[in-house]
């Protein structure tokens, strides 16, 4: 839906503040990439795949702090490695 049909929607009464608020947000971030906390206290960064990557911000620590080597690893293999096309 696009922004113009959601404030529509709000002013007709058929939406309230908080689900035009949502619906907006979850418009404008189509297709980017962004975080949001998970239930659980966990960081979910959404717009990669299909679903969130979702790991406690201890894990996400870890990862980023091997970031350097998944990236050497990934030039080393990159004849075996796939690219998905989007």
């Amino acid at each position: 839906m696009e922004r113009k049909e959601i404030l529509q929607r709000l002013a007709a009464g058929e939406l309230s503040p908080d689900e035009a608020d949502a619906m907006l947000a979850k418009s404008e971030r189509k297709g980017a990439v962004y975080c949001k906390v998970s239930d659980k206290g966990a960081i979910s960064v959404y717009g990669l795949g299909r679903f969130p990557t979702t790991l406690y911000v201890e894990q996400w620590e870890r990862l980023l702090a091997f970031g350097d080597e998944i990236l050497q690893f990934a030039r080393e293999h990159d004849a075996e490695l796939k690219k998905k096309t989007t």
